[in-house]
């Protein structure tokens, strides 16, 4: 499998999960600016959307947006339990977490990294987002993920846009079970990995 991805973008979150599955894969830079590829294909080709992430599987097919490339990941290796298997209520709150993930944080970080937003737009965007990141600090309370003492593939994507809040420097401050929560994901070797390699070609 290739994964196509841009350092620090919302595809880290399928990044870490593939490290997880212990799959093979191979990573694919891609200059999102320019819309090519590190091999200088136009990434059109490969996503017409022109976003990351894709997911290139052995036989061709093309697979975007996160949120469906980690549930396809985590469902090839059912063994690793990273998403609850089909029927089960925890896979379906797994889901409502990768949603509200996808609709309520990672498009809330629209507004600040459009040049095009008003200025006096921006600060009420950042209070909507410390306001949600606050649910989720208390969601966290007295668990280690999102969904327990399990790690899921919803641990991921919240993993990758918190590190966007805290490069932004929202205001976290007293949220402490995210700060524990950054720092366990912070020592899986997974994110280790995916992060090392994201840096090397940065």
């Amino acid at each position: 499998m290739k994964l196509f991805y841009k350092a620090g973008a919302c595809s880290l979150s399928p990044h870490i999960v593939l490290r997880e599955t212990g799959m093979d894969f191979t990573l694919v830079k891609v200059d999102l600016a320019a819309k090519q590829t590190e091999g200088g294909s136009s990434f059109y080709d490969i996503n017409p959307k022109g976003q990351v992430p894709a997911l290139e599987l052995d036989d061709g097919t093309i697979l975007t947006e996160g949120v469906a490339i980690v549930q396809y990941l985590a469902d090839k290796v059912a063994d690793r339990q990273l998403l609850a298997p089909v029927g089960s209520v925890k896979r379906y709150q797994t889901l409502a977490w990768l949603n509200y993930i996808a609709t309520e944080l990672h498009k809330g970080f629209t507004p600040l990294f459009c040049p095009n937003t008003p200025e006096d737009y921006k600060p009420l965007a950042r209070q909507a987002l410390e306001e949600k990141f606050g649910y989720v600090d208390a969601s966290l309370k007295e668990k280690a993920w999102l969904m327990g003492q399990r790690f899921t593939v919803a641990d991921a994507y919240l993993f990758t846009v918190l590190r966007w809040a805290l490069a932004l420097k929202l205001d976290l401050t007293g949220l402490s079970n995210i700060e524990g929560f950054m720092q366990r994901m912070s020592e899986r070797e997974s994110v280790k990995a995916a992060l090392a390699a994201e840096n090397a070609s940065a």
